[in-house]
């Protein structure tokens, strides 16, 4: 995992701030840091951090409320999948449940331990990791599965077009049959440009998922210490 994930810290009590960032930045994270929900909101776009944690019991907005923002509102579509780890002093099953059903990522009761709050952090950054190249290589194969479709497509207008060309042979004079070859290679050449030119065009995108890949046996490796420290 990249020692680098950025993280905003979010809580309106200055030296719960101040304690994270002395103790994240010391383990290689970047950190920002928000008073209040609406400066966070502001900071996501500004920072796009890899994580949120986020205080659930402030001025101006809640916890609750910057997640709804984040994980529903079009103004930040961009940064619905952004992890967020909830802190509250409330210790309810409902209020968590709550917080899991808007899209938070896991949830701390106050008071923690710096110990236990590192292990879920590095545990949702992790899994979303995870997740994150599960997605990539999804979308890689669905777009080898688009092309080979594309060729097959193709391959079977040439099919139908050399049906059609055979049967005009049989029953065309010289002129005739002259302009429907004419006729029938252009649609093939056109069907044939276009594919080179999806082929082509896709290939930054398939260079770019495979660098998000990783390989299988890894991935599987990962997912099950996943589970063990889980």
């Amino acid at each position: 995992m990249d020692a680098r994930k950025k993280i905003l810290i979010v809580d309106d009590e200055q030296i719960n701030l101040e304690f994270f960032d002395v103790m994240l930045s010391k383990l290689g994270f970047v950190v920002e840091k928000a008073e209040n929900g609406v400066e966070a909101l502001e900071k996501t776009k500004k920072f796009v951090p890899d994580l949120i944690i986020l205080d659930n019991i402030m001025p101006k907005m809640s916890g609750w409320e910057v997640t709804k923002t984040l994980k529903n509102s079009e103004d930040y579509r961009d940064f619905h999948d952004i992890p967020i780890i909830m802190f509250s002093a409330m210790d309810d099953v409902k209020d968590k449940v709550e917080g899991f059903e808007l899209g938070v990522d896991d949830y701390i009761t106050k008071p923690y331990n710096f110990s236990e709050v590192l292990a879920r952090i590095r545990a949702v950054l992790r899994n979303r990791e995870l997740f994150a190249q599960i997605a990539a290589r999804e979308s890689r194969l669905q777009l080898v599965e688009d092309l080979n479709a594309e060729l097959s497509a193709v391959g079977a207008l040439v099919n139908e077009e050399m049906d059609a060309l055979m049967s005009a042979a049989k029953t065309s004079g010289a002129g005739e049959f002259s302009v429907t070859v004419q006729a029938r290679a252009e649609n093939v050449k056109k069907r044939l440009y276009e594919l080179e030119s999806r082929f082509e065009a896709s290939k930054p995108e398939r260079e770019r998922l495979k660098k998000k890949e990783i390989e299988l046996k890894t991935l599987e490796k990962q997912f099950r210490k996943g589970l063990q420290q889980g």
